[in-house]
């Protein structure tokens, strides 16, 4: 597989940073996965880490077989990551910690994703969104029912309200699959909390990552920062990309990158 990845966070203008981030690889497959701890639960950092933690233990023990049912992997680990979450202890009037996630999985040149909440993954392809999944959130069920648009959606004060999480309450959590994608040479994987695409139009993420190196991640996050004027979230991100041009990965043991985030 020839592939690179580059991931960063920064923690904005918040007292902590609760978003956790990471990616591995194999010789059949690559994951990439994110969390976005919700500050509205206490320690949503912990969730976040149990959510990213069970999916690396889960890849690594895959070893260097390949998913036979990669779909299905990542719906039941986020399950798993969820059951996790709802063993913490918890305060009975906030709830459980609680935490969005978003994560990838390419077996084969094609990409298997899934996600909880409002952290997003982009499919870019020649500098245009080719897939982006739909935030779990009340301002975009409005957007998807054409009761505001999506311009108005993306700077609605309720935005960040979402319907869907892992922890937080039983009942709120569901996993949703995404069709699959068959990349192609030259395609970027983008993860990103909504501290990253908040700020941005899905044609200014598209544009803003040609090269899907470390030096755009780094110059887009910080121009999402500079955009909020004071008020940004935590801003998180790992991009992928697909590229003939990139070296081969070859590895007989499972290689794994978790970003240290204070």
């Amino acid at each position: 597989m020839k592939f690179s990845v580059h991931q960063a966070s920064l923690i904005g203008d918040r007292k902590y940073n609760q978003d956790r981030v990471a990616f591995a690889y194999s010789q059949h497959a690559v994951l990439l996965v994110l969390a976005d701890g919700m500050g509205g639960h206490s320690h949503g950092e912990l969730a976040a880490g149990i959510a990213i933690e069970v999916f690396i233990d889960a890849f690594t023990r895959q070893g260097n077989l390949a998913f036979a049912d990669a779909q299905d992997f990542l719906v039941t680990t986020l399950h798993a990551a969820h059951q996790g979450i709802m063993q913490l202890p918890n305060d009975k009037d906030v709830g459980f910690p609680g935490t969005t996630c978003v994560v990838a999985l390419i077996q084969d040149g094609v990409m298997y994703s899934a996600y909880a909440g409002d952290s997003r993954l982009y499919v870019l392809r020649e500098h245009a969104v080719l897939h982006r999944t739909r935030d779990h959130s009340m301002v975009q069920q409005w957007v998807d029912w054409g009761v505001i648009s999506e311009e108005e959606g993306r700077v609605h004060p309720r935005r960040n309200q979402i319907t869907n999480c892992l922890g937080g309450i039983e009942e709120m959590f569901y996993a949703e699959s995404c069709a699959a994608v068959p990349l192609q040479s030259g395609d970027r994987v983008l993860l990103c909390s909504d501290g990253l695409w908040g700020p941005f139009s899905d044609d200014e993420i598209a544009t803003s990552l040609k090269t899907a190196s470390d030096s755009e991640l780094n110059s887009l996050m910080l121009a999402a920062h500079q955009r909020e004027g004071g008020r940004s979230d935590n801003i998180t991100g790992v991009v992928l990309a697909w590229d003939e041009s990139q070296d081969d990965k070859t590895t007989e043991q499972v290689v794994t990158a978790v970003l240290d985030i204070a």
